[in-house]
């Protein structure tokens, strides 16, 4: 039995129909916020006769069905993408997965030399055209040459295409799915001139709570982390303490994480350089989890006698979209952890773009940012 069902059997014992009425609301809504975590044991609702608010303009929720992106992706305004985007799957001990791969028009060239990799993970029911379209990383990687990698989710593995962050056998180097990814990236590396000292992961929702946990699992093979939307690493360790932990109970504070007092990995041991999207009107992830991925990530500096330097401003993007930047630099100016607050926003792509779903077109443009910020590190 799903906990769906025991949740309607256990109204129904107490004499409450959850099959219409007032209670019909009580129980979608648990769906759909089971859903949006990747926790629904049974197939995503169908998608209404038209698209939902928040699909592709940046609504509070992920618990919808994103619509199928039928035109190739990263063609705004109607410019041709000039390079290749190829489809393929990768097979480990841990599974198999699909995964697309954006090479820009000069990777061919003997004179682009090895390339930097931006690994991109999708969020709930989106796919690789689908985040590709809504983040326009590939026309980010056209303009200023890197690779851009959509490894995706399976159906068999989530029901909702979500990457399983809140099990603690994904949370671990071997495995589990960050194991799959970092093969997936090992393979790319295999075969494509990477420059192997400059791979960023990045992702949205589950998608970023993935890349948090590649960050802690594989810091030698990812140079920086890029979070939207996201959630702390080891925040969680099943069903219920990823529900509390998205809705923040328990979030702040170091040592206070839902469900893991007794597992030291809650804390961060790997210093690597992480820049967090979080708007504040969130109501699917709460702002608190992004505040905690900025705290984790300074304090493993801290741990390693290299303590940050903060700084804050304020600031509106150029569709009016208010904004607090704190950035985290370390002796050097370096920033480090940079942690963007995006006030009035919900769980959506900052800056991205109409065609992918869960977008927010009033910026900033987060994935402008995080590449600045992915590019400005230091190679390994």
């Amino acid at each position: 039995m799903n906990i769906q069902d025991t949740i309607e059997r256990a109204l129904a014992s107490a004499g409450l129909n959850t099959r219409s009425g007032p209670l019909r609301g009580v129980t979608d809504t648990i769906r759909q916020a089971l859903a949006s975590a990747g926790l629904g044991a049974g197939t995503v609702p169908p998608p209404a006769t038209s698209p939902p608010p928040s699909a592709g303009r940046g609504g509070d929720a992920i618990d919808v069905v994103a619509r199928e992106v039928t035109t190739p992706p990263d063609t705004a305004a109607g410019a041709a993408m000039p390079g290749q985007f190829v489809a393929r799957s990768y097979t480990a001990p841990a599974g198999t997965r699909s995964y697309k791969l954006y090479l820009p028009a000069n990777a061919a060239s003997s004179a682009a030399g090895p390339m930097p990799l931006v690994v991109m993970l999708h969020g709930c029911t989106q796919s690789a055209d689908d985040f590709s379209a809504g983040t326009q990383m590939n026309r980010l990687a056209d303009q200023h040459g890197f690779l851009v990698l959509y490894p995706e989710q399976a159906p068999g593995a989530n029901a909702s295409r979500c990457w399983n962050w809140f099990r603690a056998q994904d949370q671990v180097r071997l495995g589990g799915e960050p194991e799959l990814i970092a093969g997936i990236v090992q393979a790319v590396a295999a075969e494509q001139r990477l420059d192997t000292g400059r791979v960023f992961v990045a992702g949205l929702s589950a998608g970023a709570a993935m890349a948090v946990i590649l960050g802690e699992t594989y810091p030698e093979l990812f140079s920086a982390v890029g979070v939207h939307s996201g959630l702390p690493y080891a925040a969680a360790h099943d069903i219920p303490s990823a529900m509390a932990a998205m809705k923040g109970r328990g979030v702040m504070g170091m040592g206070h994480l839902p469900g893991t007092a007794d597992d030291p990995r809650r804390q961060a041991a790997q210093a690597v350089p992480v820049i967090v999207f979080h708007g504040d009107g969130d109501h699917t992830v709460q702002l608190s989890n992004g505040e905690h991925i900025a705290q984790q990530a300074s304090e493993a500096y801290a741990r390693r006698a290299a303590a940050l330097t903060s700084t804050t401003e304020q600031g509106t993007s150029p569709g009016g979209r208010r904004y607090t930047r704190t950035v985290h630099a370390d002796a050097s100016g370096r920033p480090r952890v940079e942690s963007w607050t995006l006030h009035g926003a919900g769980h959506a792509w900052s800056g991205g773009d109409a065609t992918g779903s869960f977008t927010d077109r009033s910026g900033p443009d987060a994935s402008a940012e995080m590449l600045r910020f992915f590019l400005g590190q230091s190679p390994r």
